[in-house]
């Protein structure tokens, strides 16, 4: 499965698929999406699943199941939108709560045998140099977090842009 996170309003992405296609899964922003509390009921009342029931509550289980993550945000200081960011952070549960070394540095240990390739279409005009490299940066660092097969950022000046590359 293919799953594509993005920012964009409903109306616009639509506008750019010409048909749903199957096995793609598209999380986008429908209102009603909350911020983790940071209560840790993903791991420890009911693992695996987000105890806030908004219908991002599963999004470590959509991570076990998806072969490419695509995020579109717009780059936000060198980060994701805040949407985007929501949603990663609701992802939690994609990993457990139990810590391993990895290359000298701690993380979480995977909660599902699987792997995903990661690309991130980071948008927006004027950005800087740092702020790319700080988008970088951080993607490698999801990356690492969340065993992703590598990963790969792209950046483009306009929507339009990310578009014709995803088109």
């Amino acid at each position: 499965m293919k799953m594509i996170i993005h920012d964009l309003d409903q109306q616009e992405y639509a506008a750019w698929v010409e048909a749903p296609q199957e096995d793609v899964t598209v999380i986008s922003d429908n209102g009603t999406i909350r911020h983790c509390t940071g209560c840790f009921g993903c791991w420890i009342r009911t693992p695996g699943v987000c105890v806030l029931k908004d219908g991002y509550h599963n999004m470590g289980e959509l991570l076990s199941k998806c072969d490419e993550l695509t995020v579109i945000s717009k780059c936000v200081y060198g980060s994701y939108s805040p949407f985007i960011l929501n949603v990663l952070n609701r992802s939690i549960s994609y990993v457990l709560p139990y810590f391993v070394t990895k290359n000298g540095e701690t993380h979480h240990r995977k909660r599902y045998d699987h792997q995903f390739v990661l690309s991130v279409h980071f948008y927006g005009e004027d950005l800087t140099e740092a702020e790319m490299e700080t988008a970088r940066t951080l993607v490698a660092a999801n990356s690492m977090n969340l065993y992703s097969i590598g990963n790969t950022v792209y950046f483009h000046n306009s929507l339009q842009a990310v578009k014709e590359v995803l088109a």
